[in-house]
């Protein structure tokens, strides 16, 4: 391909309204262009590497036995009502009204494709002779992002690989968890990521067990908390924390001491007015768990955790009590609940930071009024003492003896265990061996495939532009001739040119007009993998200068060799990418 005759417009200046490094080279590189807020036409080399993605996701979940199909992206609201997902998207679901003859019919975008896979297989899969089966998809998915940002890191559409598995038992599920957990490792291993498989929760698309592939990224919107020492990640919903000691030096119990408080409600507000630390503190949660209030308690400076707090209570559903529940459950309005004189006796559950302070401030369970001097023990006792809160930097391991720290990281991948929510919900059942009906057992697995591209780039870059692995560069190689009007360098490159294309080399051929230096920048900016520069000086030797895009130095090879080693080398590449993760210091996983 000529440079001259495709469509690449690079931009030297950072592009208005970007923030990221990824969105800020993916504009100027010429990769994507901006329509509207959360919506990016890919460009050529864009569409290339994105397509390069889209090839490794495909080829791996083949090897690993999925089937592929393709669903559309709209689906009747029908089945979102049945499986109650209408309600916990909300805003986010994109919903059309469609106009057909004299009726109107209500239809959903999908931003996944869980019912109507779940509805096929129920129409069409009645046996167990027919499981197991994974299907799977690379398609637009819509989502109505309220504050899309960092370019394609955060859209309202974008392209989605999602597979489901189907099983008719746990040992089935897990067999087929296992094949798609192995798979996501390979295609982000050939994909020059540098990511971390964490433990994750499930959140609003059902099922028990989850894995989230992230992507370390300073920019990244989630953060994770993760051991260096023994390699237990877990993002913060999921988080466990190892013991923790008891303080040294506790104070002694002293008398508890009623004080007034008015108009402070808030840890801020209450540790400023008494002068005391927000760790001095214990912040009572009032919470309604299948339908039954439950105080839980944190440390003043620590978030609760509604995960936690719910598989610790063993219940379906917790959430924070509304002001009228919480007023008649504690006697006070908002702010000034406390463990000590309830006004009714509900349990009382403590996460373990609580257990050893003896001389906590409370809320005294009356308006503008709080209690010091709160010993845990003495006067009050929780239920049990659990691990009910987030995971902050320097907790201690839950594995090993060492420290969690969090870090941000970008999401590109998630793995569920689903359980039988949606073949429940939508009645997709298979006939065992007794002839009886059982739901079947599904999985669930999505891959961000533009996402991917923008966690590459946003962690593999450096001042100059791209850093591209071999196995995602829009093009491979680029000749460069320094003086495109010098016959024999205009030659030399166009034949080299021919040669690689013939070899089956993703190969470009700047053949522009204008300055070497020009060229160059361009180059590193779009940060094409293999650089070859042909000019009129390495000619008289006989020579064509080659350069890695990672490399600092570049070497020379004699013409004739040329073709067929730059071929062997991007071959190797290709294959291995050992080149690209030995120059960034990364490792496959």
């Amino acid at each position: 391909m000529l440079w001259s005759k495709t469509f690449i417009p690079t931009l030297k200046e950072t592009p208005e309204g970007a923030e990221v490094p990824s969105h800020i080279l993916m504009v100027r590189a010429g990769l994507i262009h901006q329509v509207m807020a959360g919506a990016y036409t890919y460009l050529p080399l864009g569409l290339r590497a994105l397509r390069k993605a889209e090839r490794i996701v495909r080829q791996e979940m083949d090897a690993a036995g999925a089937v592929e199909l393709l669903m559309p992206a709209l689906s009747p609201i029908s089945l979102w009502e049945q499986t109650g997902r209408k309600e916990a998207f909300g805003d986010v679901l994109i919903q059309v009204a469609l106009k057909r003859q004299n009726r109107k019919v209500l239809a959903v975008l999908g931003p996944t494709h869980e019912e109507v896979v779940t509805d096929l297989v129920a129409h069409q899969i009645s046996s167990y002779r027919q499981l197991p089966i994974t299907l799977y998809q690379i398609s637009t998915k819509f989502r109505n992002e309220e504050r899309p940002r960092f370019g394609v890191l955060r859209t309202s559409e974008f392209l989605m690989k999602d597979a489901y598995s189907f099983d008719v038992s746990l040992e089935g599920l897990n067999r087929s968890y296992q094949a798609m957990y192995r798979a996501y490792c390979r295609i982000f291993d050939r994909s020059g990521l540098d990511y971390i498989p964490v433990e994750a929760e499930s959140g609003p698309i059902g099922g028990d067990a989850s894995h989230e592939f992230m992507v370390p990224a300073g920019n990244g919107e989630d953060k994770i908390a993760h051991c260096r020492e023994c390699g237990y990640a877990a993002n913060l919903e999921r988080a466990e924390i190892g013991v923790r000691a008891a303080e040294d030096d506790l104070p002694q119990p002293c008398p508890i001491e009623r004080v007034p408080t008015p108009g402070s409600s808030t840890i801020e507000q209450v540790s400023k007015l008494l002068g005391c630390r927000p760790q001095d503190m214990i912040k009572t949660l009032i919470y309604v768990a299948d339908g039954r209030p439950v105080a839980v308690l944190i440390r003043g400076d620590r978030e609760a955790n509604e995960n936690k707090i719910r598989r610790v209570l063993g219940v379906r559903e917790v959430a924070l009590a509304e002001p009228a529940v919480i007023e008649k459950v504690t006697g006070a309005p908002v702010g000034f609940a406390g463990p000590v004189g309830l006004k009714q006796p509900i349990p009382i559950w403590a996460d373990y930071d609580v257990q050893y302070m003896t001389a906590a401030v409370t809320g005294a369970n009356e308006a503008d009024m709080h209690l010091r001097n709160v010993s845990v023990g003495r006067d009050f006792r929780p239920e049990k003492f659990a691990d009910l809160r987030c995971a902050a930097d320097n907790d201690p391991c839950p594995r090993c003896s060492g420290v969690l720290r969090l870090r941000p990281c970008i999401e590109v991948g998630h793995v569920f265990k689903l359980g039988t929510k949606y073949s429940v919900a939508l009645s997709a059942n298979y006939a065992g061996e007794d002839e009886t009906l059982h739901p079947i057992i599904m999985g669930c697995y999505g891959i961000g495939v533009n996402r991917i591209l923008a966690a590459l780039i946003e962690t593999t870059h450096d001042d100059n532009g791209i850093l591209w692995p071999v196995s995602l560069a829009p093009y491979e190689v680029l000749v460069v001739p320094v003086n495109a009007a010098h016959p024999e360098s205009a030659q030399v490159a166009q034949s080299l040119h021919d040669e690689l294309s013939r070899a089956g080399v993703d190969v470009l051929l700047d053949d522009r007009d204008v300055r070497a230096g020009v060229k160059f920048k361009d180059a590193d900016l779009i940060g094409f993998p293999l650089r070859v520069v042909v000019g009129e000086r390495g000619l008289q030797k006989g020579e064509v200068e080659i350069k890695w895009r990672w490399d600092s130095a570049a070497e020379r090879i004699p013409v004739p060799d040329a073709a067929r080693q730059i071929a062997s080398w991007i071959a190797e590449e290709r294959e291995t990418g050992s080149r690209f993760r030995a120059a960034l210091g990364r490792s496959g996983h």
